[in-house]
């Protein structure tokens, strides 16, 4: 990051990597919902970004460093997306947005469960899905004790689909 800042406050140079609502929702994406292609981050986002958007925010996050690309091996014309260590770093502040989100604003019970597991699990969760996305994104070796639970976004994404399910009943 060598282009000129307008402080050097760590809140203002933060906010000048991912201060804009694109870049969140892109790497929330990539986090949350395991999305890695430029596809799947098109047209599975629940706020439907625009490719021309998606093509900047994929740009500047990969100009930062906050992700990496690389060539698909499964398909020649397709890049897969990763996260660094710099992004999968940011889990602890997307699970404080979160926390502040479900106590300040009107939330969905399906689009905030998930907030709400992280927010119970707290830094001991946080730590195991950084380790889990160490793996998926770096390569990095799951631990033993990794290795024998269920995955963080296993958990989470059956409470989500526990909730849909329980609210297509009642509904």
């Amino acid at each position: 990051m060598n282009q000129h800042h307008r402080s050097g406050c760590p809140i203002n140079l933060t906010l000048e990597v991912v201060g804009d609502k694109w870049s969140l929702i892109v790497l929330r994406d990539m986090m949350f919902g395991n999305r890695r292609h430029f596809r799947e981050l098109l047209t599975q986002s629940e706020e439907g970004i625009a490719s021309n958007i998606l093509a900047d925010r994929l740009r500047r996050l990969l100009e930062d460093g906050l992700i990496s690309k690389a060539d698909d091996p499964s398909h020649k014309q397709k890049a897969i997306y990763s996260l660094t260590e710099m992004a999968i770093e940011l889990l602890p502040v997307f699970a404080q947005i979160a926390a502040w989100g479900r106590k300040w604003l009107p939330v969905s019970e399906e689009l905030s469960i998930r907030a709400e597991l992280l927010e119970k699990g707290g830094p001991e969760m946080w730590q195991r899905f950084m380790e889990e996305l160490r793996t998926d994104h770096l390569g990095e070796p799951l631990s033993e004790a990794a290795q024998s639970r269920i995955p963080v976004r296993q958990e989470l994404q059956a409470a989500y689909l526990e909730v849909v399910a329980r609210n297509a009943v009642a509904g």
